[in-house]
């Protein structure tokens, strides 16, 4: 082949095929094609115009391949050899030739190379990246190849007219026949490793001198486990259950040597103070007519003298006068004690919800939030997406069929077409898409769709058919024609879902995407334009663009970036019925158990207790609403977890204490006057009611502490409500009750007390002639004796000890995260939303490493300590990330990063010649194929030369680099230039649209750019765990990097913010568990001043919150805030349980035994109908709720785990009081005696017990 003999319709110029001796060049033409062809030397094969011809057509590949010089020099000897070689007759075959004016032109030849040659060229080549695009240069030069047959298939076909490539084809063979006289070509190979050609290794990975450089951090931990025959344990279970079989055993022997010493001791005896036999002392049946007392001699030993508590003998005296106070005046009590919450009501003038999720989750001084602002200001907020999924159902347990079709194209374009149109009014103007779409070329939007390959336009779609996305999908980032409007290549994996490998044909769903502009916020109106337009667009989508998709027999799944605020709005009100009628049952069930059961039917209108119920839920939404004002007028906005959680946990502590209040007041006698009664019941039940309010006060304040907004301001409003909730119960609920026993001692009807039933006065208020209700006597007749059997008592600890180490092992399962459908409502149209992202994307979340300070001076080490082409160092941050990326298993990087500073190293080289160019003012000079290079044909859309840069050169010589690299002054002046330049075919590493935001430019004139960006991706994450620890691996891999270059780097993506709790959301359950558990033990201790009782209590709490752990990890609940917040509320709850049962057993007379039946029959059945079944029914009915918060996992799930739990241990608490040899004493009991006393009829005798210590006394009770 030797000259040039015609061109084809498009341009395209065709060789001679002319079998014609090599010529001699002259000096001049010599030296041009040594510059690109350096190993012809002498004789060439080629004219200039053709050697013009080569310059130009590998013009375009270069910037693709100089930062590897050893691939780039490979690919242009290929060529080199194919155009001027005097030796191509040896290995080039012309195989068809064209006839153009009487002239034979080349159509085809044969090109034979050795298959070392042909391996080892596409080994050099094959792991150079292409930044721009996170992608590889063999993407765009070899259309992916995989092998090196592959690649020099693609680079050897013959160009449609219009189109990059070969003008005519090229067949490269290696195996020629024996008797053609054909020599393959087999000239040297330079290796990407060649030290003199020495490519990075992020190109090269394997060059021998990468090999000392940061390797990625397999995640090769392995946990301990044990191995039993066919059986395999973890390490830790296996502990546990060791450790259980020994406390079991232990357990064991200890309680039969207790029963053997029990045995062997003096049997005890009880005797009478008078003699039992003495017959004048018996009736006829011969019985005795008296009421006696017996105990056992040996009654010394079971009840020992104790120092009552300090604070016990304080809180009697208080609650005693304050008892006689409020029943002497309960309507000043109770105007005086309303008048605090009320006021404080005022405060919701202010009230306000938070609902962004960045104001929700992180603290405004974390990490992840400095590095946001940090990201936002510096370089440019994340831009907003708005999207769109279309898929095809599944029918019969078959795949979902393919989406790619004739029909679902033609829909696009139908969708397209009205986003287009749409229009959203704004402050009295209309804005369109157009208005707040990304333009990376300021020209169009970029638009993520399957129809960028016709460029969004139906005429082009008609032309090429399906077919033509067919086969864009393999060739998107070589063909012109599948280029989008935007000039850029659609990777069809970001824009298709569902495909199994790279399949995309297969494809079962579309995804359509609509970046839009994002600003930052700082009134709130910076992006009023986007979300008008985007409630609108949701509304479009709604009403027009869902039926035409299911009309289709398709599915659509939709969102908008404000979707997620706008729905956490929507859910603050949705569920507002539903939790009123959960409180309207809870208050009927309330009614229910604060009455009586009367003995005729009429006076069950007198002892019903519905308006005193109904009073006990006011007060407790006083108690919430005051807490919510109180917070609201200093400027705390409240959350969704506060308006939907702590109305119940302030409901469920105010109703257990209005039983306990009420029924103590039922157990006092009749014949007192009701002075006495209500502050006999004070005396009992006020010092646990104080005792169990405190703890739990305090267990919320102090996890005020925690770091995280929701935790915290949930915390604090916790605090402050269940105070004030206390205050009111010993206050004004008191004053209600002292009203509504006058109501039924005065025979008048409840809810209307205005009319009165003329009847007996004791309407069943009375309490030595009233039945204990069914509860109190199931605990008496039934539970207490069971639990009272050694052997019952050993099994149920046993059982519940065993639990507890069972949970132990199954809290590591827990795992962290927050499923985002869990916030949002069950009817959400973002529930199917995020499934279908989770189902259908192929990509994950951009990844951001950015690098503060970088100083870019020449005398500074940064630059070859960031970029990734030769003469970069070995351990760069670019090569690391490429590094990373080879393992994304562990790394979760997907890709090499995109990195501007190797470009632009690249764009000012002399090799890339049709880059960095100036005219001969000094100003800069575009590409050929850009204006004013070349006259733009509106019409067919091509650029044919104008001739205006014919006089343009390099920016640089060699000569004027040092080494191959800017000066400063270089850098400063010629970084402008960069990101202004348009990416093209004759110069593909323009910067502008791809690094516009990458960098901030403020001040760099001084050799410092405060922040560049290279952006990379994560892999797919379809999981919580996988944010979680993409996260985790991120920051890891940046501060080892940051380390090791002494730079200041860190990672950042979009989602980071959101997920950052919960790579610390063990550290913070733990901190906030074991504070709240330190601060009960503490105010227990306080108040009992007993050692034992606060451990037990404790160990219960601590037993309880490991019991909701284990089950959390086998139900699949994950760990975070919602979580948290839960299982520091079953502690506020549990309280409840432990110090009323706790408090009744201390302060009840008689041996342990007794007590603990004392404590259960009285302050154990009130709790459990307090407590317990109150939330029941309340949660019940929140299973009809809207909201997932409630209906499932995250609260619904852990309010109902807490009751059983509770329940259990708070019983096991009396248990392990009444089993255990700590004998815990009672408050103030110094002696015990045993006695019969002889009352004859009709007489009266009152008994006052008092114990005695020193000089004081201590009134017990009647």
């Amino acid at each position: 082949m030797y000259g040039i003999c015609g061109q084809r319709s498009d341009g395209k110029v065709l060789n001679c095929a002319n079998a014609t001796k090599a010529v001699k060049p002259d000096t001049l033409f010599s030296s041009r094609v040594q510059s690109l062809c350096p190993t012809i030397t002498g004789n060439v094969c080629c004219t200039v115009d053709q050697f013009d011809t080569l310059h130009q057509q590998v013009q375009q590949a270069v910037p693709f391949l100089v930062g590897c010089p050893a691939c780039l020099r490979n690919f242009l000897n290929l060529f080199c050899e194919m155009s001027c070689s005097p030796n191509q007759s040896l290995f080039i075959n012309v195989t068809s030739v064209k006839q153009i004016n009487s002239t034979a032109t080349v159509d085809g030849i044969d090109y034979y190379v050795t298959t070392n040659y042909g391996e080892e060229l596409y080994n050099s080549c094959k792991d150079v990246k292409f930044g721009t695009l996170n992608t590889r240069a063999m993407d765009f030069l070899g259309g992916g190849a995989k092998t090196y047959k592959e690649w020099l298939a693609f680079l050897g076909r013959q160009a449609k007219p219009n189109e990059p490539g070969s003008p005519y084809l090229i067949a490269y063979r290696s195996d020629p026949s024996d008797s053609s006289g054909v020599k393959p070509l087999n000239s040297t190979i330079y290796s990407c490793g060649d030290p003199s050609l020495g490519c990075s290794c992020g190109d090269c990975p394997s060059s021998s001198v990468c090999t000392g450089s940061l390797l990625p951090q397999l995640n090769t931990e392995t946990s301990c486990s044990v191995k039993m025959g066919s059986l395999k344990a973890k390490c830790l279970d296996f502990s546990l259950v060791v450790v259980y079989l020994a406390l079991l055993c232990a357990f064991l022997l200890w309680g039969l040597l207790y029963r053997t010493r029990g045995r062997t001791a003096f049997p005890l005896k009880t005797k009478p103070l008078r003699n039992t036999d003495d017959k004048s002392h018996s009736n006829k049946n011969g019985k005795s007519p008296h009421n006696s007392v017996q105990v056992s001699e040996a009654a010394s030993s079971t009840v020992k003298p104790a120092h009552p508590s300090i604070v016990q003998t304080y809180m009697s005296i208080f609650f005693r006068k304050h008892g006689i106070f409020v029943a002497r005046y309960p309507l000043l009590v109770l105007c005086v004690s309303l008048l605090i919450p009320l006021l404080l009501c005022i405060g919701l003038l202010r009230f306000k919800v938070e609902t962004r999720p960045e104001k929700l989750w992180v603290s405004p001084g974390s990490r992840a939030a400095d590095e946001k602002n940090y990201f936002d200001s510096h370089l440019a907020p994340f831009y907003r997406i708005e999207q769109l999924v279309l898929a095809t159902s599944a029918f019969g347990g078959s795949a979902a069929p393919s989406i790619v079709n004739d029909n679902n194209m033609k829909l696009l374009f139908q969708i397209q077409k009205k986003v287009d149109d749409l229009r959203a009014n704004y402050s009295g103007s209309t804005v369109a898409l157009a208005d707040i779409c990304l333009k990376p070329l300021s020209t169009d939007c970029a638009t993520q769709s399957v129809l960028q390959y016709f460029q969004l336009d139906p005429k082009k779609y008609d032309d090429s058919g399906i077919d033509h996305a067919k086969f864009c999908f393999q060739h998107y980032t070589s063909e012109e024609t599948c280029l989008s409007t935007f000039q850029s290549p659609i990777d069809p994996g970001t824009i298709l879902g569902g495909f199994p490998g790279n399949n995309f044909t297969e494809a079962s769903a579309f995804v359509i995407t609509y970046p839009v502009n994002n600003k930052v916020e700082t009134s709130g109106q910076e992006n009023g334009k986007a979300v008008a337009w985007e409630r609108a667009f949701i509304s479009l989508v709604k009403e027009e663009i869902l039926p035409m998709v299911l009309a289709q027999n398709l599915t659509l799944s939709f969102s908008s970036e404000s979707s997620i605020q706008d729905e956490l709005n929507r859910e603050s009100t949705a569920d507002a019925i539903t939790i009123v009628i959960s409180y309207i049952v809870m208050f009927a069930y309330i009614s229910f158990t604060l009455g009586d059961r009367p003995s005729r039917w009429l006076s069950l209108f007198v002892s019903s207790k519905v308006l005193l119920g109904l009073s006990g839920v006011v007060l407790v939404m006083l108690s919430v609403l005051g807490s919510m004002g109180f917070f609201s007028a200093i400027g705390v906005k409240s959350t969704l977890i506060i308006m939907e959680v702590i109305p119940f946990l302030v409901l469920a502590v105010g109703v257990d204490n209005m039983c306990i209040l009420v029924h103590a007041v039922k157990r006092q006698p009749d014949q007192s006057n009701l002075e006495e009664r209500i502050s006999n019941a004070l005396v009992e039940v006020g010092p646990s009611i104080t005792l169990a309010s405190f703890a739990e006060v305090l267990a919320f304040a102090v996890s005020a502490i925690n770091p995280m907004p929701a935790t915290r301001v949930f915390s604090m409003f916790a605090a402050l409500a269940v105070f004030m909730d206390f205050l009111l119960q010993v206050t004004a609920f008191v004053a209600l009750i002292v009203f509504d026993f006058r109501r039924a001692q005065d025979g008048r009807i409840d809810c209307v007390p205005c009319a009165r039933i003329m009847s007996s006065p004791a309407t069943g208020d009375g309490g030595d002639g009233q039945r204990l209700h069914l509860l109190a006597r199931y605990m008496r007749d039934i539970h207490g004796p069971i639990l009272s059997y050694r052997a019952v008592k050993f099994v149920v600890i046993a059982v519940f000890v065993g639990l507890t180490f069972a949970s132990i092992a199954l809290s590591p399962r827990l795992q962290p995260g927050l499923e985002q459908k869990i916030v949002l409502p069950r009817n959400s149209y973002l529930q199917d939303y995020f499934d279908d992202l989770a189902k259908y994307m192929k990509v994950g979340p951009p990844l951001y490493f950015v690098v503060k300070n970088f100083n870019y001076s020449f005398a500074s080490v940064h630059t070859n300590q960031i970029c990734s082409i030769n003469q970069c160092n070995s351990n760069s941050l670019l090569n690391e990330i490429a590094r990373q990326s080879l393992s994304p298993e562990t790394s979760y990087i997907a890709k090499p990063a995109a990195s501007w500073l190797d470009d632009f190293l690249i764009w000012m080289s002399p090799e890339a010649f049709g880059c960095c160019r100036k005219f001969v003012n000094g100003s800069y000079c575009p590409p050929d194929d850009q204006p004013p290079c070349c006259q733009l044909d509106q019409d067919s859309g091509t650029c044919s030369a104008s001739g205006t840069c014919n006089n343009c050169t390099t920016c640089f010589l060699h000569s004027e680099l040092d080494n191959g690299r800017p000066s400063t002054t270089q850098f400063k002046d010629k970084l402008p230039w960069f990101l202004d330049a348009l990416p093209s075919s004759d110069c593909s590493k323009g910067g502008k649209g791809a690094y516009s935001t990458s960098l901030d430019l403020s001040g760099y004139e001084g050799g410092i750019i405060q922040a560049s960006a290279f952006r990379t991706y994560h892999t797919p994450l379809n999981k919580q765990t996988d944010y979680v620890n993409s996260m985790r691996a991120a920051r890891d891999f940046s501060s080892k990097i940051s380390e090791d270059l002494q730079m200041e780097i860190f990672p950042y993506s979009v989602f980071y913010i959101f997920f950052e709790q919960y790579l610390g959301v063990w550290k913070t359950a733990i901190m906030n568990i074991c504070v709240c558990l330190g601060t009960v033990f503490i105010v227990c201790f306080i108040f009992t001043s007993s050692l034992w009782a606060s451990a037990i209590i404790l160990i219960v709490l601590a037993m309880i919150v490991l019991d909701l752990m284990g089950v959390m990890a086998m139900l699949g609940i994950q760990l975070n805030a919602i979580s948290v917040v839960n299982l520091v509320m079953s502690i506020g709850i549990a309280v409840e349980f432990c110090v009323h049962i706790t408090h009744a057993f201390m302060i009840g007379n008689g041996d342990r035994e007794t007590r603990a039946r004392q404590a259960l029959s009285t302050m154990g059945a009130s709790v459990f109908s307090g407590i317990t079944l109150t939330k029941l029914v309340g949660v019940i009915i929140l299973r009809f709720a809207k909201s997932e918060v409630f209906v499932r996992s995250q609260l619904n799930k852990v309010n109902q785990l807490q009751l059983q739990p509770s329940r259990l241990d708070g019983i096991l608490l009396e248990l392990t009081v009444t089993y255990s040899k700590t004998k815990i004493g009672q408050f103030g009991t110094s002696f015990s005696v045993s006695m019969y006393i002889s009352i004859s009829p009709g007489a009266e005798v009152t008994l006052r017990c008092t114990a005695f210590e020193g000089e004081s006394s201590v009134f017990l009770g009647w």
